[in-house]
């Protein structure tokens, strides 16, 4: 049984989660700088080597009124070349999951201005366990 691999893809960094074998908890991982597609693509195919991903879950950035934006045409661009290497992806709405996510850090005391990569991986565990959650 493979664990599911969520990525909040952003022009600087990705955010990464993994949750538990099972499929209960979802957790921050680590983050990906984003220097080119690529790079991140290879990356992240060794993360789903590594930690035996079943599939992955990306965070759609739509618009308040649910279009596609400049960063969703991105996402999906990201996405066409990840899937390219046999990857199933699933789309999950994550138009309010980094504000969700600076404001869950920021309660437990920590911080924000200099952990852009705590809020994008974040962001990624708050997305994917919205996801476990609704399996249930």
């Amino acid at each position: 049984m493979g664990r599911i691999l969520a990525i909040d893809y952003g022009d600087q960094r990705i955010g990464l989660a993994l949750s538990d074998p099972l499929k209960i908890i979802a957790s921050p991982y680590k983050t990906i700088i984003n220097d080119n597609d690529d790079y991140s693509v290879n990356s992240i195919q060794e993360i789903i080597i590594k930690e035996d991903i079943e599939f992955v879950i990306i965070g759609l950035p739509l618009s308040m009124s649910g279009e596609d934006t400049e960063q969703t045409k991105k996402v999906k661009t990201f996405s066409d070349k990840l899937s390219s290497k046999n990857v199933k992806i699933i789309f999950i709405d994550e138009r309010w999951s980094s504000k969700a996510a600076k404001r869950s850090i920021i309660d437990q005391g920590i911080k924000t201005g200099h952990n852009k990569s705590l809020i994008d991986k974040t962001a990624a565990a708050l997305f994917l366990q919205q996801y476990l959650d609704q399996k249930e």
